[in-house]
């Protein structure tokens, strides 16, 4: 998996993206990252800005769509297949487990982060397979969503994750919460695992594991719940 990233901050998303799980993955070679600056491809004189004002008036600055196509035919260059090019936008369609795992599947993936107050409408019409946000709210850039994009696809993405098991069992795997987790020691200032888990029963273990995520999902995102019995009718 190779992730090309249009951006006007490469190097905010090289810091972030180069440590922990993902920064291993990147050097084991289970996935890769092109972080394409923007600004170098903005037009001649202009010296990096590759913004502009709004036609029709209006507060705030627009990506023009000239450094923002030429940007991505560096990327087609290289590449001898469709990509889909996913724009991080609050209008577009909710992130969630059952979009990484979909998206995990590609070979590569363009990620288009925007700024200021959008990007001209022109560009998103030509290029943009894929409109993806992270949640209803607003953010200065996309950035942040992007990473978090790459972070969720790569764990589905195979060799990322070291054990084989540590994707399946947490939140969301299987539309549920994951269970409470514990460990050493036993007894913490008087807050006790609960025996089960002490038993060495494993089947007596995942009954209590799968009792717990229905029910911390009926607690606390009882929406889930919901979103599986519409699935099942």
């Amino acid at each position: 998996m190779t992730y090309h990233v249009m951006t006007l901050f490469p190097e905010m998303m090289d810091a972030c993206l180069n440590e922990s799980i993902i920064g291993r993955a990147v050097k084991a070679g289970h996935i890769s990252l092109d972080l394409v600056n923007i600004r170098e491809f903005a037009d001649p004189g202009r010296k990096g800005r590759i913004d502009d004002y709004p036609f029709g008036g209006g507060a705030g600055m627009v990506m023009q769509a000239g450094p923002i196509d030429r940007a991505y035919e560096s990327i087609r260059r290289g590449l001898d297949h469709d990509v889909r090019v996913i724009y991080v936008t609050p209008q577009g369609r909710v992130f969630d487990q059952a979009m990484a795992k979909e998206l995990a599947s590609e070979e590569d993936l363009v990620f288009l982060c925007g700024h200021y107050e959008g990007v001209d409408e022109r560009i998103l019409e030509k290029i943009v397979t894929d409109n993806v946000s992270i949640g209803d709210y607003v953010l200065t850039g996309g950035e942040l969503p992007a990473m978090v994009m790459i972070d969720a696809i790569s764990r589905n993405v195979p060799g990322v994750l070291t054990n084989a098991e540590s994707g399946t069992e947490e939140s969301f795997s299987d539309g549920l919460l994951e269970y409470p987790q514990y460990t050493r020691p036993a007894d913490y200032q008087g807050m006790k695992v609960p025996e089960i888990l002490l038993s060495g029963d494993h089947a007596k273990v995942a009954a209590w594991r799968r009792e717990q995520s229905l029910m911390r999902t009926r607690q606390r995102r009882p929406d889930l719940l919901d979103k599986q019995k519409k699935a099942c009718k």
